[in-house]
């Protein structure tokens, strides 16, 4: 699943008139980036929700036969945040496992090793280390009881003197649908969720120290285009 439900403030002017997933980087949709990523790793069916000028969406990409995809939808009136978008999209994502990125970032992570679920895990997460506008970090990594790396994120923990370093979710992330038992339809983050399959050592991770933006602000879209441009990266 790809999120693209958005309104991308920060974003303005830019986003006035298209949703921030349709913004061009490298002489491509951001979007298209990871639509092509995707394919490249074997992935075959890819959900996409949207909301804020969203009909533009499915009008770009279609049935995403041309990235040798199979493309569904999932409409919102309003954005639901993740939480909200992902709940929502639940019945077009089946009972197995699956992966979710977020649509305002460009990565060159290899969508064909995802993040890994032991049998205890709900959820597993990339993290990345902390980018300028992010310094403080979401989450730790600390060694689980199963071998595995646990992903720390209680604040008060995280806020101690002996803290381990914090990194910042990359918005990469393998979910069971069994993570969003309990929760209600309607619009929520996902971040209390997280917190609470951590505090059940239910949550794991894994550091990618490859290349991650964060496309929040036109200047980050800029600064993306014009490496692309240069081959700096991609």
């Amino acid at each position: 699943m790809i999120l693209a439900a958005g309104r991308g403030e920060r974003m303005r002017p830019l986003t006035d008139v298209r949703p921030k997933p349709l913004l061009e980087a490298g002489g491509r949709l951001l979007i298209e980036w990871h639509l092509t990523a995707l394919a490249r790793a074997g992935f075959r069916e890819v959900v996409i929700n949207h909301a804020w000028l969203g009909e533009q969406i499915p009008a770009t990409l279609g049935d995403g036969h041309r990235y040798g995809l199979s493309i569904r939808y999932s409409a919102e009136s309003e954005a639901l945040e993740s939480g909200g978008g992902i709940l929502r999209a639940l019945p077009l994502l089946g009972p197995e496992p699956f992966l979710v990125i977020n649509g305002d970032i460009w990565t060159d992570f290899d969508f064909s090793r995802p993040p890994l679920l032991d049998e205890e895990a709900l959820a597993s997460l990339i993290l990345v280390p902390n980018p300028p506008q992010h310094p403080r970090g979401d989450f730790a990594l600390v060694p689980g009881a199963t071998g595995s790396l646990d992903v720390l994120a209680d604040p008060l923990r995280l806020a101690a003197a002996d803290a381990p370093p914090r990194y910042t979710f990359a918005g990469i992330g393998v979910y069971r649908p069994e993570f969003f038992a309990g929760c209600e339809a309607g619009r929520f983050p996902l971040l209390p969720w997280l917190q609470r399959a951590a505090a059940a050592h239910r949550l794991r991770g894994r550091l990618y120290q490859g290349l991650w933006f964060d496309i929040g602000t036109p200047e980050r879209l800029r600064d993306l285009d014009e490496r692309l441009a240069a081959g700096a990266v991609g």
